[in-house]
């Protein structure tokens, strides 16, 4: 295991957020926790991407999956991450359309 701070931090969020799936994971674990079964029905993707999006996340260190007797739930990491989303979702840009597609990739 390896703690990071500042720029790394924030890459490896930017990372897990550049797809649109684990975006809506974050959001949905900003609300509250939740098993991987009740995420993939709520956001309508099947348990095996599900499997795959938690994974990368816990990977990228923004969740944790807490042992729920034989379940595991998921949670966010640190309650700051649900902070920061929140945060994130207030804020306004102005973007050149030219530049970056509608869900944020590079066309450039």
């Amino acid at each position: 295991m390896q703690t990071l701070t500042h720029a790394p931090v924030l890459a490896r969020f930017g990372y897990a957020v550049s797809d649109p799936t684990r975006a809506r994971v974050l959001l949905a674990l900003a609300e509250s926790p939740s098993y991987p079964s009740d995420l993939a029905d709520s956001l309508k993707v099947s348990r095996q991407s599900m499997s795959n999006h938690l994974t990368c996340l816990r990977g990228c260190g923004l969740v944790v999956a807490v042992p729920h007797g034989r379940r595991s739930r998921y949670e966010l990491a640190d309650a700051r991450i649900g902070h920061a989303i929140k945060d994130l979702l207030n804020v306004v840009l102005a973007v050149d359309p030219a530049c970056c597609a509608p869900d944020g990739e590079c066309l450039a």
